[in-house]
């Protein structure tokens, strides 16, 4: 199976679905606090990392994430951007123009941004710990990009993929794909069911009671 059928798979989940298949399977992944800075879509992709760091030279530098942006080839990436620090933007509507130019999918960033009008303005998703006006220039570079960067405490490696939406974000290892979206289609298909019991009638404590969850465990072990 090839990575846009992956891709289609996961964005029929939401982030609650693939967090509970990645703690069924004992695997890290969901993050917290990484949410939509504008009432931006979900995004689903692949993982391009870059990874920050404060500017300890007064000589001139390409800007951050530009040379990463100019290098995409493919539509499926997004941005995923590690090292921000609190109060400082490393995410502006010049940035978001370029990237959407290039098809990128979307940026999250354990960090903040500036100027987040401009990339509502072109429907550019946005996701982060919060917004600023503070500009990145004379405080944050870009260190690297294409190794495995800390998102929120969770590793992520270039490549991995990545759902994002109103309830923040998650990160999938690339090796775990395939089993995580098999297990996170049983998790939805049993949810769906749950729900419809309730509706019809069921008492939520039946419904919910912790042997209902573990029947997915079982059907996982077959």
């Amino acid at each position: 199976m090839t990575y846009s059928c992956f891709l289609d798979r996961l964005a029929g989940l939401d982030t609650n679905t693939v967090s509970d298949a990645l703690d069924f399977l004992d695997l890290p992944g969901a993050t917290v606090g990484l949410r939509p800075l504008w009432a931006c879509p979900k995004i689903v992709g692949r993982a391009s990392t870059i990874q920050l760091g404060p500017k300890t030279s007064t000589a001139p530098t390409v800007h951050l994430i530009s040379p990463v942006i100019s290098r995409i080839e493919t539509s499926d990436r997004v941005l995923v951007i590690a090292g921000g620090q609190d109060g400082i933007s490393c995410w502006g509507d010049i940035l978001a123009n370029a990237a959407k130019t290039r098809g990128l999918r979307g940026s999250i960033i354990d960090g903040f941004s500036r100027d987040i009008e401009g990339s509502e303005a072109i429907d550019y998703p946005v996701y982060g710990r919060g917004v600023t006006m503070v500009s990145a220039r004379n405080r944050l570079i870009q260190l690297r990009s294409g190794e495995p960067v800390r998102m929120a405490g969770v590793l992520v490696h270039e490549d991995d993929y990545v759902i994002a939406d109103r309830c923040g974000t998650v990160f999938v290892p690339a090796a775990r794909i395939e089993e995580v979206l098999d297990l996170g289609e049983r998790i939805a298909l049993r949810q769906d069911g749950m729900v419809a019991a309730v509706r019809a009638g069921r008492s939520v404590e039946q419904v919910m009671h912790d042997k209902e969850f573990e029947a997915i465990r079982q059907e996982q072990a077959k």
